[in-house]
């Protein structure tokens, strides 16, 4: 096999002669992280403020049970109701939450002097005076400052101190309130090469590839090559007449994707993409407000779909803001399929006074619950929806905070190791996009100069993404994995305690339950009020597993993003990778797949599991999908079938066409 030398810190021609140009460094994103100094608490908001504030309150479908029995129907080949999708306005005459109770919440809040809005079919938009919010939902906002880190500027935000009540009289109406804690809450699922592997510019052969270019340098059109997309373009299937919609809590540079697009030689309409801002959106396109995740999200599904429409719906990125963004794109019902590339672990929120009960009682209400309510309109409206399943392996809580383990008593930035997996991905109303290692040899360089002999990893097959596959290099330089940064790198996957086993996984084999002792066991720094904090997961939950599908997403094996950085300009950035990149790919092979069939697709899981329940997922010359049994996620391990790693492994897209033309 030839080996195509590249040094990181030289300049790259990597997409045409038009785009030769300096590879930059994105600095961290402000989302919570083990760089981010701890806020500053400056007291009341009401003694620092005078300006009104608003929060979203999401209210309760009229008949939620009603509505999961339908998403059934429509997905259950046979039954009369079979893809007999609803419009919005169908949705919102049959489940929409009822004009009284509706009436009831925006008199009872009128009550505190807080004004309602309705902006969607089932939130509100409830304005007032911080006083007033305190009052209405028995709280005390603080207002909190976090110093300037790096690239991201300082930012204040408000809190509330303790978990907030809705009042008796409308309880029964409201899911959710977000805003109350207006805090940036998510963080983008894309990943770079390992920063402790800095010393060690690569040589990494190339596998086949249309375009010939190598891993860490490839394009949408090597990803079209390598999961049989070209068969789908030959028929003419270029995503016309579909419109994809981005979920994102960033702005971005719109010429940066036609800027990629162009040189991959892609036609696509100048005027292709729309901006929705939603709550005033995100602000200005930066480094620190994660701006190179929505760049490639459009990048990446807009070039694998080049006749799609785009809709980017981008808002702040706050409880509110996360909430406010599903429901203005699914109540919009304009895209036939979204991806979102956002998430944290799934019980954070739990953990930071969002008004949510406990899920084990079968009440998970909050913001989770909201967003699981317009997830499932989506479903019922035929709309296709996507989401990254995380690039922290099996300990997703971790990787968030930072803080890998062991926890002590004596150490307040101490934490557990707790297996843990993101949400949204969690949600079983949602296609969790998992992530895996191209096979081939990658060579790493010893020394600066980068002579022989190298450090050579030989990938034999595609394998699940799980940089313990690098250990070994890390054992070279004396470092051990956490400071030499590939733990807990690695395809998010494993058990939901959150969320129950949905009913199109059950029976499968590979399927697995929570495991025993699991404590989240953090010291005083990761607290607000500076104490230790310890919750015990449930053991054997029979929860929901993740992910469902995945494609290549190892930065090592990775991908180019065309990039504007406010810090170092206009710019191609190489070794990147992530969960993110496939749910925008997911996203436009539904463009492509739409086209195909001529019509709406709806919620992919559904087809997904009952091809594989067929026992026709993975046999024959044009089996659908690729079990990956090779690698794992530092925990969970691929296998034949399903693996809460990679799911039901990768898809054959133009097969996966085929199967659903026979079946759809």
């Amino acid at each position: 096999m030839k080996t195509t030398a590249f040094y990181r810190s030289r300049n790259l021609c990597v997409l045409s002669a038009v785009l030769c140009i300096a590879v930059i460094t994105v600095a961290q994103v402000p989302f919570p992280n083990a760089a981010t100094p701890k806020a500053i608490d400056h007291g009341a908001l009401t003694a620092q403020s005078a300006t009104p504030i608003s929060v979203t309150v999401a209210l309760r479908l009229s008949a939620q049970s009603d509505a999961e029995s339908l998403m059934k129907a429509l997905y259950a080949p046979g039954n009369p109701l079979y893809h007999q999708f609803l419009t919005s306005d169908q949705f919102a005459s049959r489940f929409a939450p009822a004009s009284a109770d509706v009436s009831k919440v925006v008199a009872t809040l009128a009550k505190f002097g807080l004004s309602s809005q309705r902006t969607s079919t089932t939130t509100l938009r409830v304005t007032g005076m911080p006083a007033d919010m305190e009052r209405a939902f028995s709280v005390s906002l603080h207002s909190y400052q976090v110093p300037a880190q790096g690239n991201a500027k300082a930012y204040t935000f408000h809190a509330p101190l303790t978990a907030p009540t809705v009042p008796a009289e409308i309880s029964a109406s409201v899911a959710a309130v977000g805003g109350l804690d207006s805090r940036p809450r998510f963080h983008p699922m894309n990943h770079a090469a390992p920063q402790g592997l800095a010393m060690a510019p690569t040589r990494v052969a190339s596998p086949a590839a249309a375009t010939g270019n190598p891993p860490g340098q490839l394009t949408v059109t090597d990803f079209a090559a390598m999961y049989d997309v070209l068969p789908l373009y030959k028929r003419g299937d270029t995503g016309h007449g579909r419109t994809i919609g981005i979920m994102t809590l960033a702005s971005f540079t719109p010429s940066d994707a036609y800027t990629y697009w162009q040189a991959l030689g892609l036609k696509v309409s100048p005027h292709r993409i729309k901006v929705v801002d939603i709550d005033g959106g995100p602000g200005a396109p930066s480094d620190a407000s994660g701006s190179v995740e929505t760049t490639l999200d459009v990048e990446q599904s807009g070039g694998i779909a080049p006749g799609a429409r785009i809709i980017v719906y981008q808002a702040p990125n706050t409880n509110q803001g996360f909430l406010d963004l599903f429901a203005t794109a699914i109540d919009a019902n304009r895209a036939q399929s979204l991806s979102l590339s956002w998430g944290s672990w799934e019980w954070f929120d739990n953990l930071e006074n969002s008004p949510v009960s406990d899920p084990f009682s079968g009440e998970t209400v909050g913001i989770a619950q909201a967003i699981h309510e317009l997830l499932v309109q989506a479903a019922i409206q035929g709309q296709t929806t996507f989401t990254s399943s995380g690039d922290n392996g099996a300990y997703e809580a971790n990787g968030d905070l930072g803080c890998f383990g062991p926890f002590s008593d004596a150490d307040p930035s101490s934490c557990a190791l707790t297996l843990s997996v993101d949400y949204p991905a969690s949600d079983t109303a949602i296609t969790a996009a998992g992530g895996t290692t191209l096979p081939g040899l990658q060579e790493y360089c010893l020394n600066s100069a980068c002579t022989p002999p190298y450090f050579d990893v030989n990938i034999a097959n595609e394998q699940v993404w799980g940089w313990d596959y690098l250990i070994g290099l890390c054992d070279v330089f004396g470092a051990d994995p956490v400071s030499c940064g590939i733990f807990p790198g690695g395809t998010g996957g494993g058990v939901s305690f959150m969320f129950k086993r949905p009913f199109y996984q059950d029976g499968l084999a590979g399927l697995k339950r929570t495991e025993r002792d699991q404590i989240f066991e953090v010291g005083g720094d990761f607290t607000t009020d500076g104490n230790p904090f310890e919750f015990d997961l449930p053991g054997h939950y029979r929860g929901r597993n993740v992910p469902d599908v995945s494609f290549n997403a190892d930065p090592e094996t990775g991908f180019v993003i065309v990039y504007t950085s406010d810090q170092s300009g206009f710019g191609v950035l190489t070794y990147w990778g992530g969960t993110s990149f496939v749910a925008p790919q997911l996203n436009g092979v539904s463009a492509l797949l739409g086209q195909d069939l001529h019509s709406r697709i709806g919620l992919l899981n559904f087809p997904l599991y009952d091809l594989a329940q067929s026992g026709r997922a993975y046999r024959g010359p044009n089996a659908p999908l690729n079990a990956i049994t090779d690698g794992d996620n530092w925990f969970y391990h691929g296998s034949k079938g399903y693996n809460p790693a990679v799911g039901l492994g990768t898809m054959d897209v133009a097969n996966f066409a085929r199967y659903l033309r026979n079946n759809f």
